[in-house]
C-alpha cells in the first residue's frame, strides 16, 4: 500500500499542474495556442465580429473581443492590453484596419504568440499610421467626414461601396448607422513597438477591399513577411467571408504553438 503514495502524489501533482503546464508549453512553442483576442478596426465596434466567434468557439478556441474605444491610439492600446491580460495562456491577436494599428503596437505583450492581420495596417515602430498610405492609389470609394471636433465617420452615401459592397442591404444600413467614429489625429500618432518584428505574422488580404489600395496591402503583409492568403471580398472581409479568417487563425494557433526551429 505504502508503494502507491509515491504514485498517488505523482499522479495528483500532474493533474493540479496540467492547465499551467499547458500554458507554459504553448508559450514555449511546444503546444496548441487555444485563446484568440480580436481587435476591430475605425468605425466599427466588437459586434462585427460575431461570425468569426462563432467559427472559433466551435472548434474550441477561448475568444475574447476588444472594444476599442476610438479615442486614441494609447486608449485602444489600452483596452486591448487588459483583455490580453485576463488570458489564461499565449494568444493569437487578430486586428482588423486600424486594428492592425493597434495590434503592433499591443502585440509585444508577453501572452502574443501570433499576430493576424485581416485587411489590416502594419507600421513600423517610428510611424505613423498616416505615413502607410504614401506613395499608394487614392480610395475614391472610401470617404470619410471628419467633424468639427476632429472625429471622423464615413460618408453615408459612400459607406456601402467604400466599406462593404458585398453586404446585403440591410446589414450595410446597420453597419452604416452604428458606426463608432474615430479621432483622426489617431493616425498621425508615433508607433513605439513593431510587435511584428518579435512575434509570427499571418494577413488576410480581402481583394476588393475600397479602403486601401491593393498594392498597399501587399506591401505592408510582405514587409512584416505574413503568410498571406487572400480572398475576394469587401472591407467588412471579417463579415463576409469569417471562414477564411477563422481559418486563417486557426492556422496561425496551429503553427504558433509549434517549435521554433
Amino acid at each position: 500500500m505504502f508503494k502507491l503514495i509515491p504514485a498517488l502524489l505523482a499522479a495528483a501533482l500532474a493533474t493540479s499542474l496540467s492547465p499551467s503546464a499547458h500554458a507554459d508549453d504553448a508559450a514555449r512553442g511546444t503546444g496548441p495556442v487555444k485563446n484568440v483576442v480580436l481587435v476591430h478596426g475605425a468605425f466599427a465596434d466588437g459586434s462585427g465580429w460575431r461570425p468569426v466567434y462563432d467559427d472559433l468557439t466551435a472548434r474550441g478556441y477561448r475568444v475574447s473581443i476588444v472594444q476599442n474605444p476610438l479615442t486614441s491610439l494609447a486608449d485602444d492600446v489600452q483596452a486591448t492590453r487588459r483583455v490580453l491580460d485576463r488570458q489564461d495562456g499565449p494568444v493569437i491577436l487578430v486586428g482588423h484596419s486600424w486594428g492592425g494599428t493597434v495590434i503592433t503596437e499591443a502585440g509585444v505583450h508577453d501572452k502574443v504568440a501570433g499576430l493576424v492581420y485581416v485587411s489590416a495596417l502594419a507600421p513600423d515602430a517610428g510611424e505613423t499610421t498616416a505615413q502607410q498610405y504614401t506613395g499608394f492609389a487614392p480610395t475614391p470609394e472610401f470617404v470619410i467626414d471628419t467633424s468639427s471636433d476632429g472625429f471622423g465617420f464615413i460618408s453615408p452615401a459612400k459607406f456601402k461601396a467604400g466599406f462593404a459592397h458585398d453586404t446585403t442591404d440591410a446589414d450595410a444600413a446597420f453597419l452604416r448607422d452604428s458606426q463608432v467614429p474615430i479621432n483622426m489625429s489617431a493616425f498621425g500618432t508615433t508607433l513605439t513597438h513593431a510587435a511584428w518584428r518579435s512575434k509570427p505574422s499571418w494577413a488576410v488580404i480581402a481583394t476588393e477591399d475600397k479602403a486601401f489600395d491593393q498594392a498597399m496591402l501587399i506591401h505592408m503583409a510582405e514587409r512584416i513577411e505574413a503568410r498571406i492568403t487572400k480572398v475576394s471580398a469587401s472591407h467588412a472581409v471579417f463579415m463576409t467571408q469569417p471562414k477564411v479568417v477563422a481559418d486563417t487563425i486557426d492556422r496561425a494557433a496551429r503553427e504558433a504553438g509549434q517549435p521554433a526551429r
